[in-house]
């Protein structure tokens, strides 16, 4: 525990007096700072805000340069055969302690120790486990010191309490998602003392960490910009801590409460649990009424859905429009998304740079048609849904054709600059086409490349490589709409339920987001159960927040990441029907032969996978301190 607790040095400011020496004068100068007083940094709102500011800087950065884009761990996508550098590929194999050593890791330190990549301070932004503890107990010693702000106004002091309660109860969140409950420190800890906090269960931690969101809440404004002390950074507040974060996080930390993998974990219960869904339930319709009657957040038109995720030409304009509710760490943003981000997207043919990842083609099949009717069975023809095998991409879902590439699509704007070569200047991503057999492990695999987060035209020839700006959401206003749905639904019985004093019902708000990509409404044969309306539910949060990182703990905490098809990660193998010039001249609407599934890997996962293990250092430390089962 030593290196759990202990090594989170206390983020105070220690000034102390310095000693110069000077060569023209033969006595020590006393300097100015020797006067300033250990209570300084939290006497007036400025100090303590700048004080506070550092926990900003803590949020996870999920997609740093030392990461790749390796942030996404669920069946959503495959890389390059043989890459173990990779977060990824260690969960792949079901090494879960990788994530203490692994080199392109987001959650331990990851890097290489003997080049000083271990240590360097740039890779540790996006060091989950490390700078949570770090913010902890960082938030800890603010709130220690509240009553020292005196020289403030009360709007000032709940600004700064406000913004110290929601990390402390953020940042154990983030630590619970990946390994159940904690102890949980709400007080700032000797360094000098072995530390014997016992380790909570999920729903008792959970429980804490709503208290500190609830009065977070309470003390936290809407907007920074109507505020007395806000208006002094007019127009530079939007990533502030406000009152809507800390209610969306406490929905959604009660609904992670209330899902079966933490239900079980705390109460060998493997249903959802009621009470806590209802709370997750009434406090995001409490989030979405405030979003709703004050305009402060809102769903971007479809029209712009590519501004959501990345800006190009735009000055370094941070993505997100005003759906962005809670970004990760904006360090670097435009530098990390050149050097990998780009990268990675696109086959050697035409970038010859990159640790190279695409689509998964069971993924792809999540994206269902544009009257809202999923695809059963993608080898199969459905009068239903109006799916045909022979014209796979047709009519989809509008989703899909703005976050995966198709074969014939253009991926090079003029054939000059790929020698005349067709192939390379159309996706090849026919069976035996040019990006599925060149370039050995680094070929496009599944048959699809990823559109989401970079140009259609990402190559290294058109400029789009250059001038992007890329941070995730780890919030956004979509997917408090599908928090508050699935927790209404599991929590007042029906697709029909709604959070206390809210207008929408479960279904409607899962509606409210297809509509905005112009999909149907889910179909009434969905309606007849939770069973039915959730299977529904699930599918479209894997759309609407697909490659955001989401959906390995969404998979976790349904219990769905032991279990077929979830384990399996597909390509797509088909012929052209057309000829080359027909398929260019509309990709969607091509036809074609013999298409088919196969599967490139399944995932040998057990039971001990559901909850990623301490490290050994840690839970030696002392008995109260369990490891998670299987580790």
């Amino acid at each position: 525990m030593k290196n759990l607790f202990k090594h989170t040095v206390l983020p105070l400011i220690i000034l102390s007096g310095i000693l110069a020496s000077s060569s023209c004068k033969k006595y020590l100068d006393r300097s100015p700072l020797a006067d300033i007083q250990e209570t300084d940094p939290y006497k007036n709102f400025r100090n303590f805000q700048g004080f506070t500011e550092e926990l900003y800087n803590c949020i996870p950065l999920l997609s740093l340069v030392e990461a790749h884009n390796s942030f996404n761990l669920g069946e959503e996508e495959f890389w390059e055969v043989g890459e173990t550098r990779l977060l990824s590929y260690q969960i792949d194999q079901g090494n879960y302690m990788g994530w203490t050593n692994t080199f392109y890791n987001f959650l331990g330190t990851g890097g290489n120790p003997a080049d000083g990549t271990g240590t360097d301070a740039n890779r540790t932004k996006g060091k989950l486990w490390g700078l949570s503890w770090y913010a902890i107990r960082k938030a800890n010693v603010g709130l220690a010191n509240l009553d020292k702000l005196t020289d403030a106004t009360q709007e000032e002091k709940d600004m700064i309490a406000g913004q110290l309660y929601f990390f402390r109860g953020y940042f154990h969140f983030v630590l619970m998602e990946y390994w159940g409950g904690l102890p949980y420190v709400d007080q700032v800890l000797p360094s000098d003392q072995v530390i014997q906090l016992p380790r909570l269960s999920y729903q008792a931690t959970a429980d804490k960490v709503a208290a500190d969101l609830q009065r977070a809440s309470a003390l936290l404004p809407v907007d920074w910009d109507q505020t007395v002390v806000g208006k002094q950074t007019a127009g530079n507040n939007n990533t502030r801590i406000n009152k809507i974060m800390a209610l969306g996080f406490l929905g959604k930390n009660y609904l992670w409460a209330g899902s079966p993998l933490m239900n079980r974990e705390s109460t060998g219960n493997s249903a959802y649990n009621t009470e806590y869904c209802k709370k997750a339930a009434d406090a995001l319709a409490s989030a979405l009424q405030i979003t709703e009657s004050t305009g402060r957040y809102e769903l971007a038109p479809f029209s712009q859905y590519r501004d959501l995720f990345y800006t190009y030409n735009q000055n370094g304009k941070i993505p997100g429009l005003k759906e962005s509710i809670f970004l990760e760490n904006l360090a670097n943003a435009a530098g990390r998304w050149r050097w990998n981000q780009v990268n990675d997207y696109r086959p050697l043919v035409i970038h010859q740079t990159g640790i190279k990842v695409y689509p998964t083609a069971n993924y792809a099949d999540y994206y269902g048609m544009a009257n809202g009717l999923p695809i059963t069975d993608p080898e199969q023809k459905d009068s239903e849904s109006g799916y045909d095998p022979e014209y796979p991409w047709k009519n989809r879902d509008p989703r899909f054709y703005n976050d995966i590439m198709i074969d014939g699509e253009k991926c090079v704007l003029t054939a000059q600059s790929v020698g005349n070569n067709e192939y390379r200047q159309y996706a090849s991503l026919f069976s035996n086409g040019l990006f599925r057999t060149a370039d050995g492990n680094k070929k496009v695999w599944t048959g699809y490349l990823n559109s989401k987060f970079v140009s259609k035209l990402m190559n290294e020839y058109d400029g789009y490589r250059e001038n992007n700006t890329f941070v995730l959401s780890l919030m956004r206003l979509a997917d408090v709409y599908l928090l508050y749905a699935e927790a209404a639904a599991n929590g007042y019985g029906s697709p029909q339920g709604k959070g206390s004093g809210y207008g929408l019902s479960a279904v409607d708000a899962v509606n409210k987001i297809r509509n905005r990509a112009g999909v149907s409404n889910v179909a009434t044969k969905f309606l007849a159960s939770n069973t039915l309306f959730l299977s529904e539910l699930r599918r479209e949060r894997a759309v609407e927040l697909a490659f955001e990182g989401h959906r390995f703990n969404d998979l976790r905490r349904w219990l769905l990441l032991t279990e077929r098809p979830y384990t399996l990660k597909k390509a797509v193998e088909f012929d052209r029907a057309l000829t080359n010039a027909q398929v260019y001249a509309d990709p969607k609407n091509a036809r074609v032969r013999n298409f088919r599934e196969t599967v490139l890997f399944e995932r040998q996962l057990g039971q001990r996978h559901y909850w990623l293990p301490f490290r050994v250092e840690d839970v030696n430390m002392y008995k109260d301190f369990k490891q998670n089962p299987g580790w």
